[in-house]
């Protein structure tokens, strides 16, 4: 499935990784699961109602409070994110992107062994 998402702003994602974490819930559930520094509460609904509309988020209406839940999932807008990473800035190779993580001594010779060893073991299945 491949869809096109609309690009976040950093406030909005870190508002969405408090979201995925939650599940649904209410505002006040998803400043206990923000990363610091915490929004304001009045920021952190203003952000939430961007994310409604762009889609990512609904609601439903318990009592007088907005209870809401994600309608994208964390996976799929990680899917998305990184093939937009991948296309925009290592000319749609992973390759590229190993190399880079390597040559800023971010990814080890271990770690690549091991990613060896998990995609061997995918092809395996």
């Amino acid at each position: 499935m491949n869809i096109k998402f609309k690009k976040l702003t950093i406030q909005e994602q870190e508002a969405m990784l408090a979201i995925w974490k939650t599940g649904k819930g209410f505002v006040r559930d998803f400043i206990k699961n923000h990363t610091k520094p915490v929004p304001h509460y009045n920021t952190l609904v203003s952000t939430i109602k961007n994310l409604e509309k762009k889609s990512y988020v609904s609601h439903k209406v318990v009592g007088n409070v907005n209870e809401y839940f994600p309608v994208i999932k964390e996976s799929e807008y990680k899917k998305q994110f990184m093939t937009t990473v991948v296309n925009n800035y290592f000319s749609n190779s992973y390759k590229e992107v190993v190399a880079f993580f390597a040559g800023e001594k971010q990814i080890s010779a271990k770690d690549l062994k091991e990613i060896i060893d998990m995609i061997e073991k995918q092809n395996d299945d």
